[in-house]
């Protein structure tokens, strides 16, 4: 086992966002549903700053963004777009901190990884700062300073919380493929050598220090193996998109240590399985894997799919239950 296997993580938890716009609803249903393993919710409805993209551009040092009606650009100066994504952050975390206090346990928060960061945000000639080189390293090292601010405050108001940070990193596969489009739309740009998103990675999950850092991507041909050498206690990813090239990948990822948050359960409204159906294809990839049963509670972490900002209020906390039962039927019957 890798250094990895220091970090046990509950059996359920949420990827991130919710829908609606009231945070106190939201944090009263992220922590209500998961006691063991509660995070910090987002709510994108809200509009632009609470977007996945404008919440961390708001959380970077010395670089500041801007809504254009082409996306999020970075400017010189902090405008009215960086100050309310800051607004609606702290408001969130008055009411995380409202409904956590004497909370002992893991809490989990988010922030946009850097390579999808450096894809979602344009420079001034409106191309994504994937183009230029030394855009990325300066983007990387504000969002290193960013989020070491971002968990000082977190622990400060959560004391007696052990916080893990998620890095959202749903664009990374199309940066290391070079599948990243160019502002016209006709072009893509280069791929990014492996080693250089590797490292990057790496730096940015140091930002944590000795805390455990889970990177989720609900995209296709997950990197796991990249993923674990960067530093990742865990990866979150879609189930469904898995497929079974990805089988020597994951094994190698588990036998190192690194926990799977598996999303099993869908991110929209629509028909659920019972539980024990939601994880029957977990069940049937560690059979297809050879591993043991009694590691699957060890090692896997039930979640949605995705966020769940497009789905109902109603859908969304059924659907989170769904992820606590479900993980339960796992642990008890691994087999």
């Amino acid at each position: 086992m890798s250094e990895n296997s220091q970090f046990r993580f509950a059996g359920a938890t949420g990827v991130g966002s919710l829908p609606g716009g009231d945070a106190r609803e939201a944090a009263k249903t992220a922590t209500g549903s998961f006691e063991d393993f509660p995070f910090l919710p987002e709510l994108p409805a809200r509009g632009p700053g609470a977007d996945m993209i404008g919440r961390t551009a708001g959380m970077l040092v010395e670089l500041y963004a801007r809504v254009e009606p082409s996306g999020w650009r970075i400017g010189d100066r902090p405008g009215r777009d960086t100050k309310r994504a800051r607004s609606w952050l702290g408001e969130d975390l008055d009411a995380l901190e409202e409904y956590t206090q004497g909370y002992e346990g893991d809490l989990k928060v988010q922030a946009v990884g850097p390579w999808t960061l450096a894809s979602a945000l344009e420079l001034k000639n409106g191309e994504a700062a994937l183009s230029d080189p030394g855009a990325c390293r300066d983007l990387a090292a504000s969002l290193v300073e960013g989020l070491r601010l971002h968990l000082a405050e977190m622990r400060r108001r959560v004391p007696g919380a052990r916080l893990v940070l998620q890095l959202d990193e749903p664009s990374l596969t199309a940066v290391l493929r070079g599948r990243v489009r160019t502002a016209s739309g006709y072009r893509t740009h280069r791929a990014v050598d492996r080693q250089l998103v590797e490292s990057t990675l790496r730096d940015v999950v140091a930002a944590h220090g000795d805390g455990p850092v889970v990177v989720h991507s609900c995209a296709p041909d997950v990197p796991f193996a990249l993923l674990r050498r960067a530093g990742a206690a865990a990866v979150s990813f879609d189930f469904a998109l898995l497929t079974e090239r990805d089988d020597d990948a994951i094994g190698e990822a588990v036998e190192a240590g690194t926990r799977l948050f598996a999303g099993v359960v869908p991110g929209t409204d629509g028909p659920l399985s019972d539980p024990a159906g939601s994880v029957m294809g977990v069940r049937t990839l560690w059979r297809r894997l050879g591993l043991h049963p009694g590691l699957l509670a060890e090692a896997v972490t039930v979640t949605p799919a995705c966020g769940l900002a497009d789905a109902s209020p109603a859908w969304a906390r059924q659907a989170l239950a769904h992820c606590v039962r479900a993980a339960r039927s796992l642990a008890d019957n691994p087999e």
